[in-house]
């Protein structure tokens, strides 16, 4: 319960005069054209760029977060530039990218804004992505979903010790909201930066494969991305390659087709294999796309499989 002139966990919601009012509305922190490779999404549009977004704040409060100096200060704290819904769509169809991303920060804690861009973008065409760690309740994320079409939903760990310890939140949260998501028909992929010592555990990372398997099937698309010391935890060492590479064996000895490495040199777990015949169907170096063999209906041009995602 916020008390008058209380603010929320996120910073940026005050009670004013019984009223919870957004103080982040239309106040952006930053502002890039990125790859959407990025985001990072494997499965959606390859090889475009797509016009990213944040304002300040977050509601949950990560010790490794990497973007903390943006994501865990208040509003007034940070150097904003006013961008209306309208002047948001605007920038993307001048900078010729056929999408918005709410990522960087979190879009859960300007929601207002960020449905508003996304009303405005499928009016003019444009698709909206959500990069987010997925803590939010049922009824708000049913009103996102009628406007993202896709989204990277951080699983930060299969272990509500974890988010309480290193998050400040807890698991369940999250989980329903990627089944609630996947069922709305947004396209959902999952990124799990693996920690040394904290969440690198074969069986645990097993665990979650298994749930995504069983709730988004074995195509949905997951990324083990590398840990780099950050923000309140500088004293563990980035994550070995050899794990990242254990992790994404042991997501495709579950049954996942679609596992990727981040941040790191990820040899064969940098490209999108056919789960048909089994050929390469999308080249990646870095976040650039070398060679793309799916059809814009999204089959592969081998053997004719449809491919999980959304291509054009």
């Amino acid at each position: 319960m916020l008390a008058d002139g209380m603010r929320g966990n996120c910073r940026v919601r005050e009670n004013q005069g019984g009223r919870l009012v957004s103080l982040v509305y239309g106040k952006a922190v930053a502002l890039h054209i990125d790859p959407v490779e990025k985001k990072p999404l494997h499965h959606f549009m390859p090889a475009t760029k797509t016009f990213s977004l944040a304002t300040a704040g977050c509601n949950l409060h990560c010790r490794n977060c990497q973007n903390w100096q943006i994501s865990q200060i208040g509003p007034e704290e940070a150097e904003a530039e006013d961008m209306s819904p309208e002047a948001v769509v605007a920038a993307a169809r001048e900078n010729a990218c056929p999408s918005i991303s709410c990522t960087y920060t979190e879009p859960i804690i300007y929601s207002e804004y960020a449905i508003d861009i996304g009303k405005k973008a499928h009016a003019a065409g444009l698709k909206n992505i959500w990069v987010t760690a997925g803590y939010i309740e049922q009824e708000p994320l049913k009103d996102a979903c009628k406007v993202i079409d896709a989204a990277n939903v951080d699983i930060k760990s299969f272990s509500n010790d974890f988010y309480k310890r290193i998050c400040d939140a807890t698991l369940q949260p999250v989980l329903d909201a990627i089944e609630t998501m996947h069922k709305s028909g947004v396209l959902v992929e999952i990124t799990n930066l693996v920690i040394p010592g904290e969440n690198d555990d074969m069986g645990m990372i097993a665990d979650m494969c298994r749930w995504i398997m069983t709730k988004l099937g074995p195509t949905a698309p997951l990324h083990f991305s590398r840990f780099h010391p950050m923000y309140r935890m500088t004293e563990k060492p980035p994550t070995p390659a050899a794990t990242l590479r254990k992790a994404a064996d042991t997501a495709v000895a579950v049954g996942l087709k679609h596992v990727y490495i981040g941040n790191v040199d990820a040899g064969d777990f940098a490209h999108t294999w056919c789960p048909g015949c089994r050929k390469k169907v999308i080249e990646r170096r870095g976040f650039e796309v070398t060679a793309n063999r799916v059809g814009a209906d999204g089959k592969c041009d081998f053997c004719g499989q449809q491919i999980k995602g959304i291509w054009r």
